[in-house]
């Protein structure tokens, strides 16, 4: 019997889904992700339920595969993930055609409702990302309070994984072949802090990068508040850890920190990012930011904007805010800043960002870099550097002379640039 899995919203869902298909696997099923037409026997939906455009896709698809299964097109319908996490008893009343709602913790349960007993005691996972490259969660939830963020709601506390179990799944996936691990968690820089009573990231790191067939170690979602340093030192001394680090600031005005509850100051914040480029030169820092939230002013955009230019992030991703229904923001602000504003704002910070983008990539014309082929196409291979984490960034498109490996490392001139890619040759003479 095939099972069709359907994953919507972040990478950590992503984890979740493999690591669900890999024991469903293990107890009989033919599995599949994502299919361009998902016709199995029982289809199961990882949901994301963060912000309102997420929630709405989610809800979608859920609503089209409850068609198929009033038609006779689909057996059995599952939804797991952090929509029916959050909204658990709402979807049960208003789509009855689900076989079953699991959340975000529980969905385990679905081999047993299967009728089948498990027996699966490993770490594996079925890895639906290219084979060189996976994803690992370190922590689940988080502690912190920030005002516009549900995920504290859906996910609760922080709780870190154990360093050693960690390590067992990355050296499980070096033996199915992954090259490239990008690291993840809500709160990379809390790792530890609820396990160990401090903060454990660099070490965790440096134990990783210890593994023989660990390539590229690459660190998403880290939190400027409690920043764990020594990172930075890792970064310098280990070469497969990525100069690359994802840190989401979400604003610079004091007004807007203060309101977002994010318990830094634009001082501080300023402090910190001087501080990381110093001691990781060359680094590459991926931000969000958020537009929009209650109370914003015409002011605190304009320092916004005036940060954007003086700071000029690598990579850089602007959202609207979304009002969500029992975060602090919801429940104390008027949601006041009208949605045509949002969204200018929004679309005037990437503009901005695209003129810095450009400039930034033009200054790699005529680099070397080592490049990780991702996958071919009809005229170019298709590469990322380790500035570049996969889905979110730019990528290389590299002419075809020479034959390349899938997953395989090469030296790669860059020879033009635009916005957000890269294009380039095989460097023969390295």
């Amino acid at each position: 019997m095939l099972i069709d899995f359907i994953t919507l919203g972040c990478s950590k869902n992503l984890v979740d889904t493999e690591k669900l298909m890999y024991r469903l696997k293990a107890v009989g099923y033919r599995v599949r992700h994502d299919a361009s037409k998902p016709d199995g026997d029982i289809v199961v939906v990882n949901t994301c339920g963060f912000i309102g455009d997420a929630k709405e896709e989610s809800i979608n698809m859920i609503l089209q595969l409850a068609r198929r299964k009033r038609l006779g097109k689909l057996k059995k319908l599952f939804v797991m993930g952090c929509l029916s996490e959050r909204y658990l008893h709402e979807l049960q009343l208003e789509i009855p055609e689900v076989d079953k709602f699991y959340g975000k913790f529980n969905y385990g349960d679905l081999i047993a409702d299967l009728g089948k007993t498990e027996t699966c005691s490993d770490c594996g996972r079925v890895i639906t990302t290219p084979a060189h490259y996976a994803y690992v969660k370190i922590a689940e939830g988080c502690n912190r309070t920030c005002s516009y963020c549900a995920i504290p709601i859906i996910t609760r506390h922080y709780v870190s994984r154990p360093i050693e179990e960690i390590e067992t799944e990355v050296r499980w996936l070096v033996g199915k072949g992954v090259k490239e691990f990008q690291i993840i968690a809500q709160d990379l820089s809390y790792y530890g802090m609820d396990l160990y009573r401090s903060l454990k990231l660099p070490e965790l790191i440096m134990r990783l990068s210890d593994i023989e067939g660990v390539k590229w170690l690459r660190l998403h979602y880290a939190y400027p508040t409690q920043f764990p340093f020594d990172i930075l030192r890792v970064m310098r001394e280990r070469d497969n850890v990525c100069n690359y680090l994802d840190i989401a600031l979400q604003h610079i005005s004091n007004n807007m920190l203060k309101k977002m509850r994010r318990n830094i100051t634009a001082e501080q914040t300023r402090e910190l990012l001087a501080r990381i480029r110093e001691e990781v030169p060359g680094i590459h820092l991926r931000t969000t930011l958020l537009l929009g939230h209650p109370d914003e002013t015409e002011e605190d955009f304009e320092e916004l904007k005036h940060f954007v230019t003086e700071m000029r992030f690598e990579r850089l991703g602007a959202f609207a805010y979304s009002d969500e229904e029992g975060t602090y923001a919801n429940l104390h602000y008027e949601d006041n800043i009208p949605q045509n504003i949002k969204q200018q704002r929004v679309d005037e910070i990437m503009e901005l960002q695209q003129k810095i983008a450009f400039d930034i990539n033009a200054q790699k014309i005529g680099q070397t870099l080592s490049v990780m082929i991702d996958r071919e196409e009809t005229d170019f291979y298709i590469g990322r550097t380790e500035f570049d984490s996969p889905e979110v960034d730019g990528e290389v498109l590299i002419t075809k002379e020479q034959a390349l490996i899938v997953g395989s490392f090469y030296p790669i001139e860059i020879t033009d640039a635009t916005e957000y890619d890269l294009y380039g040759k095989l460097n023969l003479c390295i």
